[in-house]
């Protein structure tokens, strides 16, 4: 009875080998189709997607000149704490990592926001729940950053214009169409400071609604 193979699925575990299920088709007759299903070996090779080899960058692209120092400074790991606080004036904490990173040739940047951290969100009961990302990309017409900030686990998607401003960064956006400003401050190699406000009723005052305290461990 001849067999036909079909298609290779490979799924990683591990740096080197994949678990890998090759699917035949075994023709046992007129019309009849059976697949059968051949066990994982710890020697079928890792299939690459080249995801990160073209996505991520060693270092800013040359078109970007001094504007890649914008976000430039903040390449690398991070940790920390954050703060919330809840219209009814109760405050939450609790800890998170950041990562930015070159993409796209160096013409953008990318990061990632997790709270609670990768090692604490099993079981986490926080209301913070973040596990998203920003894109982040230089347009010479505006002389600003367009951003897109995408967090699945709360199916938010932010789009931001922002600029430096001294040695900060800041930005504006609309969440929920209520205004909102979110700025970069007290930059240095080892630490910064990102804080979100909200816009006032009164269309002038700017309300703190969160920061977070990081710290570079990478």
């Amino acid at each position: 009875m001849p067999e036909t193979p079909i298609r290779h699925y490979a799924r990683s575990s591990g740096p080197f080998f994949a678990k890998a299920v090759l699917a035949s088709v075994v023709v046992a007759g007129a019309g009849t189709r059976i697949f059968v299903i051949r066990e994982p070996t710890m020697t079928t090779p890792l299939h690459y997607s080249g995801l990160a080899d073209t996505l991520l960058a060693a270092s800013s692209h040359p078109s970007l000149g001094a504007h890649a120092d914008t976000f430039g400074r903040l390449i690398g790991s991070w940790a920390g704490e954050y703060r919330d606080w809840d219209t009814d004036g109760s405050e939450e904490t609790g800890t998170m990592e950041v990562h930015f990173g070159w993409v796209l040739q160096g013409r953008a940047v990318q990061d990632t926001w997790i709270a609670p951290p990768r090692a604490q969100r099993e079981g986490s009961t926080l209301k913070r729940q973040t596990y998203g990302t920003t894109l982040r990309v230089f347009h010479s017409d505006i002389e600003a950053w367009r951003a897109v900030w995408l967090n699945p686990v709360a199916g938010k998607r932010i789009d931001l214009i922002g600029r430096r401003v001294g040695d900060d960064i800041v930005q504006f956006c609309l969440d929920a169409e209520r205004p909102e400003k979110w700025v970069f401050s007290q930059i240095t190699e080892c630490s910064f400071v990102w804080r979100a406000y909200l816009l006032g009723d009164d269309g002038v005052t700017w309300r703190p609604d969160t920061t977070f305290q990081l710290r570079r461990t990478a």
